[in-house]
């Protein structure tokens, strides 16, 4: 039957608020030509431009990206497009179905008689945005539903689009999470926490990395690092030299041995020759009282012996950073650590945060003075590196910029000398989480 609907010709209707008609592709099979186009009237909203197409041939050409709309008759026979169900019944949403895969950005109204409700209901759930019935069509109606079905188009096209970025971010999230370390530090009587905060927002990893394992000889090989730069390619390049010098250290590589290998790494992966990374390593002897030092342009590290004030170990014997110098050499140095100790090491993203609201920086000396004054407070451990990260983003008067990792390594003699007989004790460390900007997490020990 003839269907009325608004035409070009027809009287212009009163413009939406934003001054902009739509433009409705209707597509049914009238071979006649004899449907009429009723006026619109002022209270009918946004003005309508009818572009009439009689099959889907005819609809794909003038399916253009200034079509808002389309207004489809279900009734319209789908040729090639109504494909059976195997046993020769016609799928009487087929038209509909290759509508919506042709214009898949387009919001569609779905045109059917009163007496088939069902069938409109069904075209709603297969995916158009509306359905009408012939008999109530009219100009005031029809322009409504059409603003109806382009606004929920919009939305379900925004919707669509923030589930998309979401999921992209957890997974995101889930592959950086995957690359933070998993400290190996099983039979070992040293106690490991770590923090990490990337200076990127909304960034899990940044250039900054860590690491810690124990070999089968008990020695217990720690490593921190720091690639020049915040952005995802220096995150990647600081897992693969994460990942170089676990492997390096499992194979029994140590001091200026690792330290080159790792520079030949640097040089293969890195994108440009102006990109560097400094880096300190520790190894541990298995009675926990000695340590062999390297620094490549890093900061040394913290010490805490029991019943003295923490203090900087020895810098003056290191090493260029890695990638600055071709043939470098980094010393390695030996280091007495006693019975009793704590030993932070830590990126400079920890000291390089302002003092205040001038452009002084924290610094080592006033990184020393911070952490003793919070020892003296009774803090250890996990609550130690929290409250050094979180009063040194204080004195930054907010979040800092660069990336910022500090790991504690501790042993107390007491519980290394009460150790069962026959054997070392295993320990499951669980892999640390960052830290989020909004509230600090604590790595589980």
């Amino acid at each position: 039957m003839p269907v009325s609907v608004p035409q070009p010709c027809s009287a212009p209707a009163a413009e939406n608020s934003s001054g902009a008609g739509l433009t409705l592709l209707f597509i049914e099979d009238d071979p006649a030509g004899t449907f009429t186009a009723p006026e619109l009237s002022a209270a009918a909203g946004a003005r309508v431009r009818i572009r009439a197409a009689r099959n889907l041939t005819e609809a794909g050409r003038l399916l253009t990206d200034d079509v808002d709309c389309i207004l489809l008759d279900l009734a319209l026979p789908g040729g090639a497009e109504a494909r059976g169900d195997g046993e020769g019944e016609e799928d009487r949403l087929a038209t509909l179905k290759h509508v919506l895969r042709i214009a898949p950005r387009h919001a569609v109204l779905a045109l059917t008689a009163e007496d088939d409700a069902e069938l409109a209901a069904e075209a709603v759930r297969v995916g158009a945005q509306d359905y009408l019935f012939r008999g109530e069509l009219d100009s005031r109606l029809l322009s409504r539903a059409v603003r109806y079905a382009v606004e929920r188009k919009r939305a379900d096209v925004a919707q669509h689009q923030l589930t998309e970025s979401r999921l992209r971010a957890q997974e995101n999230a889930r592959l950086e999470r995957g690359l933070l370390p998993t400290p190996l530090l099983d039979g070992s009587d040293l106690r490991f926490a770590a923090r990490y905060r990337p200076g990127r927002s909304r960034a899990l990893l940044g250039g900054d990395f860590y690491d810690t394992v124990r070999t089968p000889d008990g020695t217990v090989h720690a490593m921190i690092g720091d690639v020049c730069g915040h952005g995802p390619d220096e995150a990647a390049l600081g897992v693969e030299l994460r990942i170089a010098w676990r492997a390096l250290t499992l194979a029994g590589l140590c001091g200026d041995e690792l330290l080159s290998t790792l520079q030949e790494v640097l040089e293969h992966e890195r994108e440009s020759e102006e990109i560097f990374a400094t880096l300190c390593t520790v190894d541990i002897a298995p009675d926990g009282r000695r340590a062999g030092l390297c620094l490549a342009g890093h900061p040394a590290p913290l010490i805490a012996r029991q019943g003295r004030a923490a203090q900087l170990l020895p810098y003056e014997d290191g090493g260029p950073a890695l990638g600055l110098l071709p043939r470098a050499r980094w010393p390695r140095r030996q280091v007495e650590l006693g019975g009793s100790w704590s030993l932070m090491m830590y990126t400079d993203g920890l000291i390089e945060g302002r003092v205040g609201d001038g452009t002084q920086r924290l610094g080592q000396d006033g990184m020393v003075a911070m952490v003793n004054r919070q020892l003296a407070e009774g803090l250890t451990g996990e609550e130690l590196l929290e409250a050094a990260v979180t009063q040194v983003r204080e004195l930054n008067g907010g979040e800092l910029t660069d990336d910022v990792a500090v790991l504690l390594l501790d042993r107390d003699q007491e519980t290394a000398r009460h150790r069962a007989p026959g054997g070392a004790r295993s320990v499951h460390i669980p892999r640390p989480r960052p830290a989020s900007p909004a509230r600090a997490q604590r790595p589980p020990l």
